[in-house]
């Protein structure tokens, strides 16, 4: 085995001796980056100083690192994909890259990647475009710190900011994403980390997950969007540290969950929403330690959720805490703050005596009659709540908290 490491360490040694260094300039010998990587061999450099660069889509076919000084333009002109990555190893870094082309029918990127290892596409401007980064069967890549924007209208007519498609072991980190559909869309991806990105102002949602399984992301913004996240028919999904702000709509969520098991929502901050998490199908997931503030329903569980934990959470401001549209109740809620708690603490342990009941009558009937939403606020919501307490009927008998906390945690 140690003998194998020494060949593979001599080879990658005397590729790095023999590598060239390419200028690309609009002046110079070598006008054009095709030309360039046509005659660069594995494990040479490329560099192409600032200009504009208009020529068909660019093929890149072995591993070369590719390096735009002052941000050359790449232009699609509004026909083309601009760079297809077809080999391992490549590295695309400093370029502004715009006005790919648009289809209806083609999924059309500003940068491909195509059955690669362990190509890093970095530090990147990308504008107008249809998909901006297009990763299928890609394996241990890395998008990062690419600032990308678009001026998406609506679903159809739009695509996403980086999309990734039967991929394993990417790295999503940096980015600053808006104006596509969604944000990040993530299909058949496994093993993979998205963290400290942002993705505001997109159609659809910052962040769409579809049978992804045993990924993390973390640190993210999502801000702004027709919906902050869906996750759908995956598991082992870690949400963690995240914010969901201000995503507004009748059918805008932080997060929308559905069909997933067994994943983990932590330390999250949800405000300003029209529902902070949305929960069908769910089964398994814990939910802890994150913070509702001002959100329209703080969280929306359905019937088709099952043995999911709700546990040291803060609820504060937020119009609605619970709404349920059933009344079994297999889920456990425990140990949270809820600002709309009424009840005592006679051993001052810190831990109200009575249970608390976060789903109010009037969230069960809004649920079931959105126009009675006209009525919030009114007189008789409040004296429907009163009564629903005095002699209860309508709440789920099992969806309470027996041991609220008395003050929110830090």
């Amino acid at each position: 085995m140690k003998n194998v490491y020494l060949v593979v360490s001599l080879i990658v040694l005397a590729i790095t001796a023999n590598a060239k260094t390419w200028v690309v300039r609009p002046a110079g010998p070598l006008k054009g980056l095709q030309e360039a990587i046509d005659n660069a061999r594995p494990g040479d450099t490329i560099m192409v100083e600032k200009g504009v660069y208009r020529q068909p889509t660019i093929i890149v076919n072995k591993p070369l690192c590719i390096k735009g000084i002052g941000y050359p333009v790449l232009d699609g002109q509004k026909k083309y994909e601009i760079i297809d990555i077809k080999s391992d190893g490549v590295v695309i870094e400093g370029f502004a890259v715009q006005h790919s082309g648009y289809s209806s029918y083609n999924d059309i990127a500003a940068i491909r990647i195509v059955n690669s290892r362990n190509v890093v596409i970095r530090n990147n401007k990308l504008d107008d475009t249809f998909f901006g980064i297009y990763s299928q069967h890609a394996v241990n890549c890395i998008i990062s710190g690419n600032v990308m924007h678009s001026n998406a209208v609506n679903e159809i007519t739009s695509a996403n900011g980086i999309h990734c498609w039967k991929c394993d072991s990417m790295q999503i980190l940096n980015n600053i994403i808006s104006g596509h559909r969604d944000g990040i869309y993530f299909e058949f991806v496994t093993r993979s980390q998205i963290r400290k990105n942002m993705s505001t102002g997109n159609v659809r949602y910052g962040l769409h997950f579809m049978f992804s399984n045993d990924d993390v992301y973390e640190t993210n913004l999502f801000k702004g969007n027709g919906a902050g996240v869906a996750v759908m028919f995956s598991h082992g999904v870690t949400m963690l540290q995240n914010t969901f702000a201000e995503n507004w709509g009748g059918a805008a969520y932080g997060i929308l969950l559905k069909e997933i098991s067994d994943s983990h929502i932590q330390h999250n901050h949800f405000v300003r929403n029209t529902t902070g998490i949305f929960m069908e199908g769910t089964n398994r997931i814990r939910v802890d330690q994150n913070v509702f503030d001002n959100n329209g329903w703080a969280l929306k569980i359905q019937a088709s959720c099952n043995d999911n934990t709700i546990t040291g959470n803060n609820f504060i401001g937020n119009s609605f805490d619970v709404a349920t549209n059933g009344t079994l109740v297999l889920n456990t809620f425990n140990n949270n703050y809820w600002d709309k708690y009424e009840g005592y603490d006679l051993n001052r342990d810190g831990v109200g005596d009575v249970p608390y009941r976060p789903v109010s009558v009037y969230a069960m009937i809004a649920e079931r009659n959105p126009v009675s939403m006209m009525l919030f606020r009114s007189f008789i919501t409040g004296l429907l709540d009163k009564a629903e307490k005095t002699i209860p009927g309508f709440i789920p008998e099992n969806l309470k908290d027996d041991r609220p906390k008395m003050k929110a945690f830090k």
